[in-house]
């Protein structure tokens, strides 16, 4: 499964260093969309970790990343130094719906278990197709 395109706009206030919001956006697609959504899984077994390694514990390269087009909304927050928010993890929670709701619509079974892999996807197919 691959994430072919995401668009993402976030408000941070004033954007003091607009291009290190972008790196922000583009980062929340990569750890919390991308990575945590459909790569990063934990396995354990009896307490000690099966895959602790980053040869086994996959994390999204380059060649997996989606093509991002970030949007800075910028409004001035009196709270905040020069009118700046946070410019943090905008993406992560909201891809994990995204990327769900993308499959849904696409085969028409809900992964509620995360990372979603193809074998999930086709697990809850074959589960559908049993009813």
């Amino acid at each position: 499964m691959r994430v072919a395109e995401v668009t993402g706009a976030h408000d941070c206030g004033f954007a003091i260093n607009p291009m290190a919001v972008e790196g922000q956006l583009e980062g929340s697609v990569a750890s919390g969309g991308v990575g945590a959504t459909l790569l990063e899984e934990h396995r354990w077994d009896g307490g000690q970790m099966l895959n602790a390694s980053m040869l086994e514990y996959k994390v999204p390269l380059s060649v997996d990343m989606p093509q991002i087009k970030p949007i800075i909304v910028e409004s001035m927050d009196p709270e905040g130094p020069f009118g700046a928010k946070e410019a943090g993890l905008w993406g992560s929670m909201n891809m994990f719906q995204a990327i769900g709701n993308a499959i849904y619509d696409a085969v028409g079974v809900w992964i509620k278990d995360f990372p979603i892999t193809p074998d999930k996807v086709l697990a809850a197919l074959e589960e559908r197709n049993k009813d």
